[in-house]
């Protein structure tokens, strides 16, 4: 069956994309063999003025390239020759196409990445639809990957290098009104005038030579021997050492491919790119990133592990308990979705304190763009502020994200039961207390699941669904409906202390704290947590999640200890923030009022002063008391490893135990929900790469130096005698 459509109208050819095997068009072989076929055909007919490009999906024009094909170029050994041969092929076709003679327009009907765009680049005009979902970019880095038909070439001729830069390794997708201001298309045009406009500036104006082939052409903002470039080009370099540490191969090879390509002219310039684009495809960064961030991200955005023999459960109305910061959100993301919401508080002006930060939060978006007063309105109206627990009844879904307390948790659960039907769910939004204890105060426990929703949820895409010992399969399938219907993503884990994505953040903040204890510098700390890859560094996650919170679950442990006729020690770790708080008052980035009502001062583990934040200088003398002395501080790398390793082991034991099932959720959970290094493609992924039996033996060594934490679980030792790995 034919993919691209070749028909001829007023002397243009129209070529119309259209893969019926898939459900966007990709960037494919076979489809840029009939591409080739079809620019060659109109080329030969003498009665043809013109070629237009566009697409027979709605709403689409391609999509990509053929991430598949990729995923399984970079799962082995690449051939480079036969690589470079096959690469080298598509830019001699884009090359021919824009070198053919006749005008070539690229009608985008919709979105238009990656190769798409590239393809959209060898164009000698690019016409966009002027509707919302459009959109058009190069978003291959954010993958890990790079431009490879290309777009690292023809872009910082098209719009400038400074401009092209940002969009390339930032991995940018611009709407219509974006695009056309930054230079990506040349005209928007409303869907019904998308082929008359393109064959009116055929006819009428069509100009088959590309700019960088017109005689005294010069890059916009200045090209390759201008000062402008090199002041770009030594910046971006510097920039991107900084905000990577080197962790992301793709983003020097773009540099570099940008850096050499503009050198050349646009005959010999691809090849600099298809040199880097192999290089790229040869590290396993690669095929990490895209297999967890594409290939499992859709699966936990399609909602792969909900139960398959469920009916669809329609969910109209929703209760959120709570209109503290989460609860804001979550009555946030549901009311976008064009679901009722009623949002409960103690008392009503709190509830309308809650919906006020959701309008805070709108009109923020509004004054960058992001959305417009009618879907303020919209979203705004359907939030029901409440103090009253009758208002619940009807609700399909009802959340309950109140404070981490278990009397308190239980308190609203039974006030919120009476109201609940007999086909709702209740579900707990909670970093880890346990469901199954929680549900011990609803009269339903089938009915009763974890949502662990992350902060702020309205830009944090993933949930993590947790069921409890006698949570339904139905209500497991029903929490995946909702879950689905305010566009999150969601991974299943068992019910445990901690959950899963807690658990494995949890390591993180307590070596940062071992560290600290064994007189590792605060600064070694901090930076060799960022140069691993996290986004904040231990310390300071702590400080801004509130050392009182953490103060306030050590002091429930201690009360736990001694509910059970336990004894319980603070360890070191613990009581320096218990110090802290009680010796210095200091507790976190948001510090609690003093009981007289004065505000306290920032402080904890940083200061402010007029330079912004530091580390505070008198932590180790303050702390002296459970911090050693240590001299010869450990190496970068060492520190980066402890990171590492302590997070992964983790993650084993929850496989291990049964916390998780499914590796692939595993790995998307801890990047997507709590910053583990996308780059690694997750802890198990981390595993697989650095090669098991490999991790299981540096993970001995480092049990031996710095403690049984960093033992492996039985699974890993299994799995090294046996030669197993957890993708294979």
């Amino acid at each position: 069956m034919a993919i691209i459509d070749y028909r001829v109208e007023d002397g243009v050819a129209i070529l119309s994309w259209d893969d019926k095997d898939r459900p966007m068009n990709v960037l494919s072989g076979d489809a840029l063999a009939e591409l080739g076929a079809g620019v060659e055909k109109a080329v030969a007919d003498e009665g043809v003025k013109g070629i237009i490009l566009t697409s027979g999906k709605q709403g689409v024009f391609v999509a990509g390239g053929d991430l598949q094909q990729i995923e399984s170029l970079g799962s082995g050994p690449i051939d480079a020759e036969d690589l470079l041969k096959r690469t080298g092929a598509v830019l001699d076709q884009l090359r021919r196409m824009e070198t053919c003679g006749k005008p070539v327009v690229a009608a985008l009907n919709g979105v238009t990445l990656g190769g798409g765009y590239e393809i959209a680049l060898a164009c000698h005009r690019r016409i966009l639809v002027n509707q919302r979902h459009a959109q058009v970019g190069l978003p291959e880095a954010g993958l890990g990957l790079m431009p490879g038909a290309g777009g690292t070439q023809r872009l910082p001729r098209l719009i400038g290098v400074q401009g092209a830069l940002g969009l390339i390794m930032q991995g940018k997708q611009l709407g219509p009104d974006k695009a056309l201001e930054k230079g990506l298309v040349d005209e928007l045009v409303e869907p019904s005038e998308l082929i008359p406009a393109a064959k009116k500036w055929i006819l009428e104006s069509g100009n088959a030579t590309q700019p960088w082939d017109q005689k005294r052409y010069e890059v916009p903002g200045g090209g390759a021997g201008s000062v402008t470039f090199a002041q770009t080009m030594m910046g971006s370099n510097a920039m991107t050492h900084a905000n990577t540490f080197g962790n992301m191969p793709s983003q020097q090879a773009i540099l570099q491919s940008v850096y050499d390509g503009l050198l050349l002219p646009m005959d010999r310039a691809g090849k600099v790119e298809t040199r880097q684009f192999i290089r790229v495809l040869q590290d396993p960064t690669a095929r990490s990133m895209l297999r967890t961030l594409f290939f499992s991200l859709q699966e936990c955005q399609k909602g792969a592990r909900r139960p398959k023999d469920v009916p669809r459960f329609e969910v109209k109305k929703v209760g959120v308990i709570g209109a503290g910061l989460m609860g804001q959100g979550i009555a946030h993301v549901t009311a976008k979705a064009k679901i009722d919401v009623v949002l409960v508080d103690r008392d009503l002006a709190s509830a309308e304190r809650g919906k006020d930060k959701v309008a805070k939060t709108l009109e923020r978006r509004l004054k960058k763009g992001r959305t417009t007063p009618d879907r303020i309105e919209a979203i705004l109206s359907r939030i029901h502020p409440s103090e009253s627990y009758d208002e619940l009844r009807g609700c399909d879904v009802i959340v309950e994200a109140v404070f981490e307390d278990r009397e308190l948790k239980a308190k609203v659960t039974k006030a919120a039961d009476a109201q609940l039907g007999d086909n709702a769910i209740f579900a707990s939004n909670t970093s880890g207390l346990p469901i199954t204890g929680l549900a011990k105060a609803s009269s339903r426990p089938a009915n009763f699941i974890g949502l662990h929703f992350f902060s702020p949820v309205e830009r944090m895409q993933m949930v993590e669904i947790v069921v409890g010992e006698e949570t339904s399969q139905e209500t497991l399938a029903k929490a995946w409906d909702y879950i689905l219907a305010i566009k999150k993503a969601g991974i299943v884990v068992n019910d445990s202390p901690g959950f899963y994505t807690s658990r494995v953040f949890g390591t993180f903040i307590s070596e940062g704290n071992h560290l600290l204890v064994e007189g590792v510098r605060p600064a070694l700390i901090e930076n060799a947590a960022k140069a691993a890859g996290m986004p904040m560094p231990p310390l300071g996650i702590s400080y801004q999640v509130g050392l009182g919170t953490m103060y306030k679950v050590a002091k429930q442990a201690e009360r736990d200890a001694a509910a059970a006729g336990e004894k319980w020690a603070p360890s070191p770790a613990q009581a320096i923030i218990a110090s802290l708080i009680e010796d210095h008052d200091r507790w976190g980035a948001y510090p609690p009022p003093k009981e007289d009502g004065s505000q306290r001062t920032p402080g904890g583990f940083y200061d402010y002063d007029e330079g912004g934040k530091r580390l505070w200088p008198e932590l180790g003398s303050a702390m002296s008391q459970w911090i050693e002395a240590c001299e010869a501080q450990p190496s970068v790398d060492v520190v980066k490893r402890r990171y590492a390793f302590v997070q992964c082991l983790e993650a084993a034991r929850c496989l291990e135990q049964g916390v998780i099932t499914d590796v692939r959720d595993g790995d998307v959970g801890v990047i997507m929900a709590v910053g583990f290094p996308a780059f690694t493609g997750g802890p198990f992924t981390y595993i697989d790469n650095y090669g098991v039996s490999e991790f299981v033996r540096d993970a001995d060594e480092l049990a031996r130096q710095y403690g049984e934490r960093f033992e492996p679980p039985k699974l890993l030792r299994e799995m090294a005698a046996e030669g197993r790995s957890f993708y294979a």
